[in-house]
């Protein structure tokens, strides 16, 4: 993605956020990539988003990992030019390590999210499927996740 791209899909998702989801535009989350199998969203640890050790709080961790899969399925749908309305139903989270540093959130379910958008169309009942999402701070030595997340995903088709 050239930075061009990247500027104009976090300003879009910014945008978005701004008037439909206040808290997530308050915690800046950036477009780091974004294609058909995988969406990167990266979070800035900074006084907004750490806790009071100087690490990104959970539930900015949390938000990061709802931004990162959601904005994969809104591209998603909004390509197939269809109605379709997206929730997440639960959510599931590993914290790992500490979060010292701008947190990488990762999401590569781009093909079965696609999947799932061709299954809502077909059928007038809300289906669901898991969207894993894995956070990293690369900044840090070592690339291993500092959480992993599952949210469920649900889709139905708007009439």
């Amino acid at each position: 993605m050239t930075r061009l791209e990247k500027l104009t899909a976090t300003l879009k998702m910014r945008a978005f956020t701004f008037f439909k989801i206040p808290l997530l535009f308050y915690v800046s989350p950036a477009v780091e990539e974004i294609n058909d199998d995988r969406c990167v969203v990266r979070i800035p640890l900074k006084r907004r988003t750490k806790n009071h050790l100087n690490v990104m709080y959970f539930g900015v961790l949390c938000t990061g990992a709802d931004c990162a899969g959601g904005l994969m399925a809104m591209r998603l749908i909004r390509e197939s030019g269809r109605n379709v309305s997206l929730l997440f139903k639960d959510f599931k989270a590993e914290f790992l390590k500490r979060a010292e540093g701008d947190v990488f959130f990762t999401c590569e379910d781009g093909p079965a999210i696609r999947a799932l958008v061709e299954k809502a169309m077909t059928t007038d009942d809300r289906v669901n499927s898991p969207v894993r999402v894995t956070a990293t701070v690369p900044s840090k030595p070592g690339s291993e996740p500092v959480a992993r997340f599952e949210l469920t995903l649900t889709l139905k088709k708007r009439s």
